[in-house]
């Protein structure tokens, strides 16, 4: 399985500084105990200085991590607040076949709500979900039924 994990960086902040991201390595320890057999892709892990990358190298990056959205089987959404650049990449892994399984209490935001096909309000309730196997129901039923539609 090809897991992205997306997740608010920059946000709405007026100047070049990054939401706490801290998140990314809780996510990222819980899937990967799951799912050791996973390729698990974490933009920000290879990306730790990109607040300092000159424009043509941070539009680069921009728009392949969008791409790679297009060709990934699950993209996690880490949304506290509302992020673009992960509204985009939501979209990107709803078009073209991935589930979208978000951490947000945005339930009433549309791109959170319309684009998620499995929503949690926070990091707790997502890493109960990975220990009961509800998650995992999830993912399974989605894809069964994206098989029987293709």
């Amino acid at each position: 399985m090809r897991i992205f994990i997306a997740g608010i960086m920059q946000g709405s902040h007026a100047e070049a500084r990054l939401h706490d991201q801290d998140y990314r390595a809780r996510i990222t320890s819980l899937l990967t105990s799951a799912l050791p057999n996973a390729e698990i892709y974490d933009p920000r892990a290879n990306h730790k200085k990109s607040l300092e990358y000159k424009e043509s190298t941070g539009r680069e990056v921009f728009f392949r991590h969008n791409l790679m959205c297009r060709d990934i089987d699950m993209l996690l959404a880490y949304l506290p607040q509302a992020s673009m650049g992960t509204a985009i990449e939501m979209w990107e892994a709803y078009q073209h076949g991935a589930i979208v399984v978000t951490i947000s209490p945005l339930k009433h935001n549309w791109a959170v709500k319309f684009l998620s096909h499995v929503l949690y309000a926070d990091l707790d309730k997502f890493e109960a979900a990975i220990n009961d196997g509800t998650l995992w129901k999830k993912v399974y039923e989605f894809q069964q039924t994206k098989q029987t539609h293709e």
